[in-house]
């Protein structure tokens, strides 16, 4: 019998070889990119690696965005190359994104010469300064043969724990560098489980409430999780509300759905948390925008009873201390709730009641508002319309509000949104969708502010073929900043008003179909010429400035304010 060893030949290989067949062995499929010359031996390897598809695009924050959109939509690191210097500057904002929102990914930077550190050599950045504080790791590979070592550990600690972005910088001389060594095994990543004693725990404290209330949100989610976080929310009476910009970690279409707590929440969902006895959150960080600015719960010790499991032991205590701290993954502790069945309670029955009803009626439509097109009633339409598993993206804009409040999720992994509040967003995420899920329609929103931070994208959309429905909302303004304005200087409008192009003549221009809507009558059929146009699409809708939000006007914001001014009466 041959002793001799099965193991692989090594060979000679250069660092850009190295470091593409080292992401071929962690199961890497998909690379976004700005090329650049400091990297140009990755790329020369890429033009072999036939298991990798590089998508190229026009600005580095989209190719960033790309990649944090891959890295919600899998659960696997989205990988970015970008090069140094403005590339790596321009790539910040999805880092940050990919930070906040807790989403893996992988952006590699290209860097100068080893023979040129510390010299500020052309565009030259020390990047563990620049990226240290938005970032888990931070590191630059200076040894080829090293490479697989750090790949691995980059995607394990991307996807560890807290899931986030690491950031690696290749110099470009270490890419030419040859070097004989094994690629390195795949990553495993790690996450913490639940005690037996706190399950234990949980059950106890949820047994003896009257008015619980559960607020879902986060990342390490699975399909499973999911639909077991569901089931033991269905079968013991517990109201469901969904953290900001993690509005499909639960199916709307459930009884025991509430509502969304981020920007625009219904006040009686804001009230329904602040009267809770128990509050049990799954996942979310409870920062600012889930908290209301950190109003719902009181800082450091929430009055209600508060129950808070999250995959990093460093984010439990942040900011509020928790009855019950659990450090866990969220498959991990959905696995454990099905030994928790809760007494029927008709108090819970009724609180669970209530709070569903008041989520129907604030998330359907009234009567048409403004002139031009009314957003309700639009995303309302695509509520009914669309398939269940249609992914929907968007920005940053106080056109969101809209969608996040008309909008029911019903699918797992349907919506992309950046907690971080990052504009731009939506087009980059919802082509990156759509190259991931051919199959499945995708409608990316943008403001007419938030689509011009990265309207270049088109032309990826049609190179890559990326058949996405774009839909610009346009109403002449930074409508978000607009409304802080009104409220804080009433009457001095500064800096919101845009001056737009003619957003159907551009798409025209990539080649896209393009279509003007003017009336929310027309938009339905608009939407179907859309989809059927057979490529990308983009649709601009022309809004009323005046109506600001779902609740109020610009007009009404000014009376109030006059009326805030005006003396009080006074009797003789």
């Amino acid at each position: 019998m041959s002793n001799v060893s099965s193991s692989p030949v090594l060979r000679p290989r250069t660092g850009g070889e190295i470091l593409v067949d080292a992401l071929v062995s962690q199961g890497a499929k998909t690379t976004y990119c700005v090329p650049g010359e400091s990297y140009l031996a990755v790329l020369d390897a890429l033009y072999d690696a036939h298991g990798i598809r590089n998508i190229v695009c026009r600005h580095e924050g989209a190719a960033a965005n790309m990649a944090d959109a891959y890295g919600k939509l899998t659960g696997e690191p989205g990988i970015c190359f970008v090069t140094r210097g403005p590339g790596a500057t321009h790539a910040s904002v999805g880092v940050h994104t990919a930070f906040q929102d807790s989403t893996p990914m992988v952006l590699f930077v290209g860097q100068v010469a080893r023979s040129a550190v510390e010299r500020e050599g052309f565009q030259e950045i020390d990047y563990r300064r620049m990226f240290g504080p938005m970032a888990k790791w931070v590191a630059e590979i200076e040894s080829a043969d090293r490479i697989p070592e750090f790949v691995v550990r980059a995607f394990s600690t991307a996807t560890s724990g807290r899931p986030g972005p690491v950031v690696l910088a290749l110099p470009e001389d270490m890419l030419r560098e040859v070097a004989t060594v094994a690629d390195a095994p795949h990553y495993k990543a790690s996450q913490g489980a639940p005690l037996a004693e706190q399950m234990t725990e949980l059950g106890e404290r949820l047994e003896r409430s009257e008015k619980p209330l559960l607020i879902l949100g986060g990342t390490t989610w699975t399909e499973e999780a999911r639909e077991e976080l569901r089931a033991f929310a269905e079968g013991n009476d517990l109201p469901v509300a969904a953290a900001f910009r993690f509005q499909s970690t639960i199916d709307h279409t459930s009884a025991n759905y509430i509502g969304d707590v981020g920007l625009g929440i219904n006040p009686k969902l804001a009230a329904r948390i602040r009267e809770a006895d128990v509050v049990v959150a799954v996942g979310p960080r409870l920062g600012e925008s889930t908290t209301g600015g950190y109003s719902l719960f009181a800082i450091p010790k929430p009055k209600q009873s508060l129950i808070h499991v999250h995959t990093s032991a460093e984010e439990l205590g942040r900011v509020y201390q928790a009855d019950l701290a659990i450090n866990s993954g969220m498959p991990q502790f959905t696995g454990g709730l099905k030994s928790i069945r809760l007494t029927k309670s008709l108090a819970r029955a009724a609180w669970l009641h209530q709070g569903r009803e008041d989520y129907i009626k604030h998330t359907t439509p009234g009567r048409i508002r403004g002139n031009g097109v009314d957003m309700a009633h639009v995303v309302h339409h695509l509520s009914e319309t669309l398939p269940p598993d249609s992914i929907i993206s968007n920005g940053a804009g106080n056109y969101t509000v809209w969608i996040h409040r008309y909008f029911r999720h019903r699918g797992f992994r349907t919506q992309l949104a950046p907690t971080s509040g990052a504009m731009g967003y939506g087009i980059p995420a919802g082509i990156a969708a759509k190259l991931e899920h051919p199959d499945r329609t995708v409608v990316a929103f943008g403001g007419d502010g938030c689509f011009m931070m990265y309207p270049q994208e088109l032309a990826t959309a049609v190179q890559f073929g990326a058949n996405v429905i774009i839909i610009v909302v346009n109403n002449g303004m930074l409508g978000t900043i607009r409304f802080h304005q009104e409220n804080n200087y009433p009457g001095r409008v500064s800096g919101t008003a845009l001056m737009n192009p003619d957003f159907v003549a551009l798409a025209k221009s990539f080649g896209i179909f393009g279509e003007l809507v003017e009336r929310t009558e027309d938009f339905a059929a608009a939407f179907d010429r859309a989809v059927k146009a057979g490529g990308p699409a983009l649709l601009e809708l022309r809004t009323d400035p005046n109506v600001i939000s779902p609740s109020t006007t610009l007009t009404e914001l000014a009376a109030k304010h006059a009326a805030a001014k005006q003396p009080a009466a006074t009797t003789s």
